[in-house]
C-alpha cells in the first residue's frame, strides 16, 4: 500500500527544517518567530511517519527478512547521506581550511554518531537523525517478527503507550534538573539526539500503522476540517507553550490523528496532494532536508562574494538552489542507485 498524500507531508516538514535552520528572521516567517522557532518538531513528524510507513509497506508480510528489509532501507538513505557527508567535508577543506578529525568521518560515515553523547552534531548536523533512523531501521524487523505478527493491536496498545509516558517523562525530568547543562553539551545530546529517546515516536507510527490496516471496515472520507483544526493546533501549541518542549516526541499526540486523517483522506485536500507535482516534492523531500547545510553555505558564500548582502533575497535564492539540486540528486543519483542497490542478490556459494 502507498498512500499517496501523506508523501507531500514529509516535503512540508522537510521545508519547516529548513526554515527553522535559515528562516526565522526572513518574512513572512517573522512574523511568528515563536512558531518557526518550534519547527524541529518537523524530525519528530519524520520519525512517526517513518514507523506508519513501515507498517502500511510490511504488514502482509508473516515475517520479515532483515537482510532483504536492511538492504532496502540502506538503499533509500545512504547515497544521498554520504553524497551530502562528502559535499559538506569538501567545503571544509577548501572553502574554511577546517581541519576534519578522522573520528568525526568514521562516526557520520557509519552513521552512529547519535550514539555518542558530544558527537551527534558532527560534520553535516542533519545527519544526526538519519543515525536515529539507523537504529528504528534495525529494531523494526525485530519488532514485526517478535511482537507485532504474534500480539493483538490491544495487547500492543498499553505497553506502548506506557513506553511513550515514560520516555516522556525521562526527558522533561532530564531537562528541567541539574543533569542538564545546555547546547552543545553531553547532557543535551543524550536528551535530544540519542537514538533510545526517540523510539517512542517510532513504536507510535507502529500502532497508528497496525490500527488502520486493521480497521478492515474503513472508507476514505472528507477529513479536511479535523486535519486543518489539527494543523492549526501545532502552530497554537508551538507559538504559546513556551515551557513545552516538543523535540522528542511530545506533539504525538498529535501527529498520530493527522497521519491517520490524512491516510484515509478524500477531500480537496487529498486531490492536491496526489498531484504528480506534491507527490514529487515528496519524493526529493529527503534531498531538501540532507542535503540543505552544504547547499546553504555555498550559496550564500557566492552571493556574498557576488556582493549580494540581503538576507532575505540570500535566502530564498539558496531554497530555490537547494530545491533544483535535491531534484538533480534525487533524479540522477538517489533513485537509481536506490534500484541498483535494492537488485542486488547474495547467493551462498556451493562447495
Amino acid at each position: 500500500m502507498r498512500i499517496e498524500q501523506l508523501t507531500f507531508t514529509r516535503f512540508i516538514a522537510a521545508l519547516l527544517i529548513v526554515i527553522f535552520h535559515y528562516g526565522l528572521d526572513i518574512f513572512p516567517f517573522n512574523l511568528n518567530r515563536q512558531m518557526f522557532s518550534g519547527a524541529n518538531v518537523g524530525v519528530s513528524y519524520f520519525f512517526v511517519l517513518s514507523g506508519f510507513v513501515m507498517i502500511i509497506a510490511y504488514y502482509k508480510k508473516q515475517r520479515i527478512s532483515a537482510f532483504e528489509y536492511l538492504r532496502n532501507r540502506f538503499a533509500r538513505i545512504y547515497p544521498l547521506y554520504m553524497l551530502a557527508l562528502l559535499l559538506f567535508i569538501g567545503y571544509r577543506l577548501v572553502g574554511t581550511n577546517a581541519p576534519i578529525l578522522i573520528d568525526e568521518v568514521l562516526l557520520s560515515s557509519f552513521m552512529i554518531q547519535s550514539w555518542i553523547p558530544g558527537k551527534a552534531l558532527l560534520l553535516n548536523f542533519p545527519g544526526w537523525s538519519l543515525s536515529v533512523e539507523l537504529f528504528f531501521y534495525i529494531s523494526f524487523p525485530i519488532l514485526f517478527n517478535l511482537f507485532y505478527r504474534k500480539f493483538g493491536l490491544k495487547q500492543l496498545l498499553i505497553p506502548c503507550i506506557l513506553f511513550f509516558v515514560l520516555s516522556q517523562v525521562v526527558f522533561i525530568y532530564g531537562y528541567y534538573s541539574p543533569f542538564y547543562t545546555g547546547f552543545k553539551s553531553v547532557s543535551h545530546d543524550l536528551l535530544f539526539y540519542f537514538p533510545v529517546m526517540h523510539l517512542n515516536e517510532f513504536i507510535l507510527g507502529n500502532i497508528a500503522g497496525l490500527y488502520l490496516v486493521n480497521k478492515k471496515d474503513w472508507k476514505a472520507q472528507n477529513n479536511s476540517i479535523y486535519i486543518l483544526l489539527s494543523i492549526i493546533a501545532c502552530g497554537v501549541l508551538l507559538t504559546f507553550s513556551n515551557a513545552m518542549i516538543f523535540h522528542n516526541g511530545l506533539l504525538s499526540v498529535i501527529f498520530l490523528p493527522l497521519i491517520l486523517w490524512i491516510a484515509t483522506d478524500n477531500s480537496w485536500i487529498a486531490k492536491i496532494s496526489q498531484k504528480r507535482f506534491f507527490v514529487y516534492l515528496g519524493e526529493i523531500s529527503y534531498g531538501v532536508y540532507i542535503l540543505q547545510i552544504p547547499v546553504f553555505i555555498v550559496t550564500r558564500r557566492i552571493l556574498i562574494y557576488l556582493g549580494i548582502q540581503n538576507k532575505t533575497m540570500i535566502f530564498y535564492a539558496a531554497l530555490l538552489a537547494l530545491l533544483v539540486f535535491s531534484s538533480i540528486t534525487y533524479t540522477y543519483i538517489e533513485a537509481p542507485l536506490r534500484k541498483r542497490i535494492k537488485n542486488i542478490k547474495f547467493v551462498a556459494a556451493k562447495s
